[in-house]
């Protein structure tokens, strides 16, 4: 009941201001733990990401809520470049592995690298899934499931929330 409550506060939120975006631009300034070159892992308590973060982006990277369907600002993002963990900077997929779906979050076929992310069991709302973890500060980023494309067959079902993305600078 009680994840059903964050599940609902987190849509809440979502139906309340539109489209979340993870932090701002004056955040990763104030985060002394995010970085797009760093890839050592992480180990900070949720006690001090909940002083870092907003409400929006503890709730469902650290506390794995998920954002509404069909609101993140990456569901029918279209841009080539890369996304990283809002939570740490961590690389964790090429636009070129985004698909689209009807599942109402962002999909990506496969990770930039295999230590991008992690994965966990995860029995909650009587369901059996795999969690996927941000591999270098265990933020939840959303889970996978076994009906994507060619050539993995995986659907990383991600939370819009958890991702920052820089694209691909084209020079003129």
């Amino acid at each position: 009941m009680k994840k059903l409550k964050k599940i609902f506060l987190v849509s809440s939120v979502a139906l309340m201001h539109g489209n979340i975006t993870a932090q701002s631009a004056n955040f990763k300034t104030k985060n002394p733990y995010y970085s797009k070159t760093e890839t050592a892992k992480l180990k900070v308590s949720n006690a001090e990401w909940k002083k870092i973060l907003k409400p929006e982006l503890y709730q469902v990277a650290r506390e794995a809520a998920t954002e509404t369907a069909f609101t993140g600002k990456f569901y029918e993002f279209d841009e080539k470049g890369t996304y990283y963990c809002a939570v740490c900077g961590n690389a964790l997929f090429l636009s070129t592995s985004k698909f689209a779906t009807t599942c109402g979050w962002p999909s990506f076929y496969e990770p930039i690298r295999k230590n991008s992310v992690i994965y966990k069991k995860d029995n909650s709302l009587n369901m059996e899934r795999t969690e996927v973890l941000c591999g270098r500060c265990d933020s939840h980023l959303g889970h996978i499931f076994d009906d994507g494309p060619a050539p993995t067959g995986k659907r990383f079902c991600m939370n819009s929330v958890c991702l920052d993305f820089v694209p691909i600078v084209k020079n003129n």
